[in-house]
């Protein structure tokens, strides 16, 4: 394995197996040098959401690496705003406009559930999550997203999704690290063909200090980071690791060159719970 590998979605679209996340990279230069670093590092995945309000320094830096845009897997999400037909249509040109693209090579639904939906009524998640879906559906099929797929959805989610659905979802971007592991959501994401991606696979830093994680460091002569990394990859994953450092930009790529044992992951998955757990879809209030 190797940063140019890939995974396969359901629908044939290939997918490098470790990407770039954005989150919290600020707009302007701070975003623009860490996707220029990244690109110039050997990634070839971009992760960026609307709700990160980075869009236009992402493009940026990749129009400016010259990179061809064959080359390149280009992720972004829809805001919570947007839950409904003609919403989401619209926030996707949004998106594509600011990041000079015409097309995705992914597009999620950011959150089942946003906080805006629920003061309507118990269920309306339901039939917005469904009009939003029919929209993700005609971008795929006119050819404006070549994979579509959600993020923070548990199977609950999911399956709602699939009673009105004619496309299912190829991506599940989730909270996955040793501390939250989310067992059945991963096992019925592999079960319907849905790649688990995993964002915060460093458990957002509070797994940077447990001492079994710093052994395995030592073990392998890694950094921690890269331990957490290669865990998920180990897993059948797809990290997502971010970064607004150069140097911890290209460390974080320097993961394919040794894996774990299969004991070494068995004592990062004793983990579970140590640290931070997702956050609930139907409970989070934004």
């Amino acid at each position: 394995m190797s940063l140019t590998d890939t995974y396969t979605l359901v629908n044939g679209v290939k997918i490098p197996v470790l990407g770039f996340g954005t989150w919290q990279s600020a707009d302007g230069d701070v975003a623009y040098q860490a996707v220029k670093w990244a690109l110039e590092a050997g990634y070839r995945h971009i992760d960026t959401a609307a709700i990160y309000g980075n869009e236009s320094s992402v493009g940026r830096a990749i129009k400016d690496s010259g990179i061809p845009r064959e080359e390149l897997f280009v992720t972004s999400k829809l805001w919570n705003d947007s839950h409904s037909y003609e919403a989401a249509r619209k926030a996707l040109d949004v998106s594509l406009d600011k990041l000079g693209l015409d097309y995705l090579d992914l597009y999620l639904i950011h959150w089942p559930n946003p906080a805006s939906l629920k003061s309507q009524g118990e269920d309306t998640w339901k039939s917005a999550n469904a009009d939003t879906w029919r929209a993700f559906e005609e971008a795929y099929t006119a050819g404006k997203a070549k994979a579509i797929g959600v993020s923070n959805f548990q199977i609950h989610h999911l399956e709602e999704l699939a009673k009105t659905q004619n496309i299912a979802p190829m991506v599940n971007q989730n909270f996955l690290n040793p501390s939250d592991q989310q067992v059945d959501l991963v096992t019925y994401n592999n079960a319907h063909n849905i790649l688990n991606e995993a964002y915060s696979p460093l458990g957002t830093g509070k797994l940077i200090n447990l001492p079994q994680v710093n052994d395995l460091a030592k073990k392998y002569s890694k950094s921690i980071p890269q331990i957490l990394i290669r865990w998920s990859l180990d897993k059948g994953f797809l990290p997502l690791p971010k970064s607004t450092h150069e140097s911890y930009i290209q460390a974080n790529a320097d993961v394919f060159d040794f894996s774990l044992t299969a004991e070494d992951i068995v004592s990062l998955d004793k983990l579970q719970g140590v640290a931070e757990l997702h956050l609930n879809a139907d409970e989070a209030s934004f």
